[in-house]
C-alpha cells in the first residue's frame, strides 16, 4: 500500500511539474492583431538598426479576406518619397531629396511583424504550439517570410523565440514559455508572422510577390454561425 501511494504521489508530482500544452491558430481580422516595425539600414550602408515603431496593420502591408478565410502579406511600401526611404536610382527624380516614385529603389530594410500578444499570463509557463497553413509563398529573393512565437520579459528587455521560414503547406511550431517571476507583472507572449526586405514603392510591389496564410474564424463567430443555422432549421420546421 505504501509503495502504491508513493508511486501515485510521484506520478501526480510529475504531472504537476509538466508544462500545460496550449495550441493557438491563425484568427481572422476581428482578432486583436498588432503591428510592429523594425527598420534597418541597407547592408551596403552597414545594416545598422535605425528605429522600432508600432505600425498599422494595413501599413505592414497585410490584407485580410475573411470571406475566403485568408490574408496576404506583401512587401512593405512607404508613401513618403523622402530620401530617407528611397533612392534616386533612375536618376529621373525632379527633387533628389524626395526621389520616391515608380522604379526607385527602397533605402531601408523593414522587418514587419504581425502578431497576437497575450499579456495576462495565460500562456506563460506553458508550451505554446502555433499551428496553421501557408497557402502560397511567391516572394522573390528580395524578401523573406517567417512564422514565430516569442516570450518577452515584462519590460521587453529580453525574449526567447522559435522562428521558422514561411513554406507552403501546414506548419506547427512550439515554444516552452517561462513562468512570470511576479504574477502581477506578466510576461508577454506573441505569435504571428514576419516579412523582411527592402521597402518598395506601392506601384512596384507585384513583381516581388507575397505570401498567403489561411485563417480560422474565432470560436465566438463559429458559435454565432451555429446559432444562426439552428434558427434557420427552426424556421424551416
Amino acid at each position: 500500500m505504501r509503495r502504491l501511494l508513493a508511486m501515485t504521489v510521484a506520478l501526480l508530482l510529475a504531472a504537476s511539474s509538466a508544462q500545460a500544452q496550449v495550441t493557438v491558430n491563425v484568427p481572422q481580422s476581428d482578432a486583436p492583431w498588432l503591428g510592429f516595425m523594425n527598420v534597418f539600414e541597407l547592408p551596403e550602408n552597414g545594416g545598422g538598426f535605425v528605429f522600432p515603431s508600432g505600425w498599422g496593420i494595413a501599413d505592414l502591408v497585410v490584407n485580410f479576406d475573411d470571406a475566403n478565410n485568408k490574408f496576404t502579406f506583401s512587401p512593405n511600401t512607404i508613401g513618403d518619397p523622402n530620401e530617407f526611404w528611397y533612392q534616386n536610382t533612375t536618376g529621373m527624380a525632379p527633387d533628389p531629396t524626395n526621389p520616391g516614385g515608380p522604379g526607385q529603389r527602397g533605402n531601408k530594410v523593414m522587418e514587419a511583424n504581425l502578431f497576437i500578444e497575450v499579456a495576462d499570463n495565460s500562456l506563460s509557463g506553458t508550451t505554446v504550439t502555433f499551428e496553421g497553413e501557408i497557402l502560397s509563398n511567391t516572394y522573390t529573393d528580395a524578401h523573406d517570410g517567417f512564422i514565430f512565437i516569442r516570450d518577452f520579459a515584462p519590460d521587453f528587455s529580453s525574449f526567447n523565440e522559435t522562428i521558422i521560414p514561411v513554406v507552403p503547406g501546414p506548419f506547427s511550431l512550439s515554444l516552452a514559455t517561462l513562468a512570470p517571476a511576479d504574477p502581477m507583472n506578466p510576461r508577454k507572449v506573441q505569435y504571428g508572422f514576419q516579412s523582411v526586405g527592402e521597402n518598395v514603392w506601392i506601384t512596384d510591389t507585384a513583381p516581388f510577390g507575397n505570401f498567403m496564410v489561411a485563417t480560422i474564424p474565432e470560436p465566438a463567430t463559429l458559435s454565432l454561425l451555429g446559432l444562426g443555422a439552428v434558427a434557420l432549421l427552426r424556421r424551416r420546421r
